[in-house]
């Protein structure tokens, strides 16, 4: 039985050193929280810390809670010192079933049974992961949008023997942390946000097979036509919108015969050698030989900016 209030969490634990449990370290550590990682070789450390250190740069940019710092982060090689006195947990390691089940059987084991588990998988069941846990029933699938310290997604469901208060004691735990969390109705693989953006990428990778658009061209569209859209409403409440005073019942009835229409191949293309070039190629040419590092400056220069403003026009709502 998950004891203490959400809101009272002073120490969260992050089990994972690559970008994702990076990135949440470097966001818990931005809203006030004590964080310590775990890493399973003290040589991540180097790459841990950088990537810190570039999230931090954004995360100030938009704010940090008082008190934040980076002097309250620590880190370990040593499990069971990792999950000592924490109050909430963030399972990060690789998508690798058996690794996740390993490790949770001996997080129930180590970890007091009233502290939540959580986990970032992009598209593994609670259900599964939770198999071979003496306490499933506080364990719970958190997965995060990349990167996880500027985008405020966090898709959440539990597996058949996760219990409910686990789940909306985790709910309430990502709104006190400034987050946005999403339960879902049942467990469904990839989730929901995985799932719309990989029918995208299908459609991308079809037009590039069969010589209907090129890399540029496909990105060009999406940032300048639905993209921009996209930041502000999902493309539910977009349709309803572009109805007009008729709304969706408009778009439905105008153009829900089109709907039927061979536009999309829905199923993924063969991932040839001859595609597999050509998306390399075409990522490459389009980049203009640009590294991670300057990519992911100006992804994330633009996400500080689109945060913003989304976070003006909640206290222009408010007020």
């Amino acid at each position: 039985m998950i004891q203490n209030d959400p809101k009272d969490v002073k120490h969260v634990t992050c089990i994972g050193a690559g970008p994702i449990g990076g990135g949440w370290a470097a966001y818990f550590l931005s809203r006030g929280y004590r964080v310590t990682s775990y890493l399973h070789d003290a040589s991540e450390i180097t790459a841990l810390e950088s990537l810190m250190q570039t999230a931090w740069i954004s995360l100030q940019e938009i704010g940090l809670e008082p008190g934040a710092s980076m002097d309250h982060f620590s880190w370990t090689t040593d499990l069971a010192d990792a999950v000592s006195g924490a109050e909430f947990i963030q399972e990060s390691i690789p998508e690798v079933l058996e690794l996740k089940q390993s490790l949770y059987q001996t997080l129930g084991e180590l970890v007091d049974p009233s502290v939540v588990i959580a986990s970032s998988t992009s598209g593994m069941s609670m259900t599964d992961i939770q198999a071979k846990c003496a306490t499933p029933e506080r364990t719970v699938v958190a997965h995060p949008f990349n990167p996880p310290y500027l985008l405020p997604l966090v898709e959440m469901i539990g597996g058949n023997n996760t219990s409910s208060d686990c789940v909306e004691w985790t709910r309430q735990f990502f709104l006190a942390a400034g987050k946005s969390p999403l339960v879902m109705n049942k467990e469904i693989s990839g989730f929901i946000a995985t799932r719309l953006q990989e029918a995208i990428w299908r459609e991308a990778l079809h037009m590039v097979a069969n010589g209907e658009a090129t890399v540029e061209q496909i990105d060009q569209a999406v940032v300048n036509g639905p993209g921009p859209r996209w930041a502000l409403m999902g493309p539910c409440e977009i349709f309803h919108v572009g109805g007009g005073e008729g709304g969706m019942a408009y778009c439905l009835d105008q153009f829900g015969p089109a709907l039927k229409l061979p536009w999309t191949r829905l199923e993924a293309p063969e991932l040839t050698q001859e595609l597999r070039d050509a998306m390399i190629d075409g990522c490459t040419d389009m980049t203009h030989g640009q590294n991670f590092n300057s990519l992911s400056q100006k992804m994330n220069a633009g996400l500080v900016e689109i945060a913003k403003i989304k976070k003006q026009q909640i206290g222009d709502t408010d007020s």
